[in-house]
C-alpha cells in the first residue's frame, strides 16, 4: 500500500510522515487509514502530487461527485484527516492540460504514484462535529494539555 517510513521520528516536533501510495490504491480511503493509524489525534495533508487513472471530485455546492475520465496529474492535494472523517481538496490536470478541482471522494485510483506529506501536531487533537451554521461536520481543534479549543462557541 505505501512505500516510505513505517514509524514517526520522535525527534520531529511536527511529527511528519512522508509516504508514497502505490498504483491501484484508492486515494481517499488509503490516506484516511494511514493517517488514522499514524496520527490518532488527527493530521494535516500538507501537500500531495501524483497521478490517478481517472479523477472523481465533488465540485463546490454539488451533491454528487463528477467523474473525469482519463489519466490525470495531481497538481495539489491538501486537507485534514480526523477520527470522524476527512476533508480533502485536490486539483488535477487532464492530458490536455485542463484543470479541475474539488473535494476528494472515493474512486481516485493511483495510476503511477501519489506522494504525500502528512503532519500531526503534538499537543493538539483534531475532530469533526456538526456545525449548525453550515450543516456540515466541520473541524474542531482542541489542545490536549487542557488549553483552549479553537472552535468558536
Amino acid at each position: 500500500m505505501i512505500e516510505g517510513p513505517t514509524a514517526l521520528d520522535a525527534s520531529d516536533p511536527m511529527r511528519s510522515l512522508p509516504l508514497r501510495l502505490l498504483p491501484g490504491d484508492d486515494l481517499r480511503p488509503a490516506l484516511e487509514a494511514l493517517a488514522r493509524h499514524a496520527f490518532p489525534d488527527g493530521a494535516f495533508v500538507v501537500c500531495g502530487i501524483g497521478s490517478v487513472d481517472e479523477a472523481r471530485l465533488r465540485f463546490a455546492g454539488a451533491d454528487e461527485a463528477t467523474r473525469l475520465p482519463g489519466d490525470h496529474e495531481i497538481l495539489s492535494l491538501s486537507g485534514t484527516v480526523t477520527p470522524q472523517g476527512a476533508h480533502l481538496h485536490m486539483s488535477v490536470a487532464s492530458a490536455t492540460g485542463a484543470v479541475s478541482g474539488g473535494h476528494v471522494v472515493t474512486g481516485n485510483r493511483v495510476r503511477t504514484t501519489v506522494e504525500v506529506l502528512l503532519v500531526g501536531l503534538p499537543g493538539w487533537r483534531l475532530s469533526r462535529a456538526r456545525d449548525d451554521a453550515t450543516g456540515y461536520p466541520e473541524l474542531s481543534v482542541h489542545a490536549t494539555d487542557g488549553g483552549p479549543s479553537t472552535r468558536p462557541p
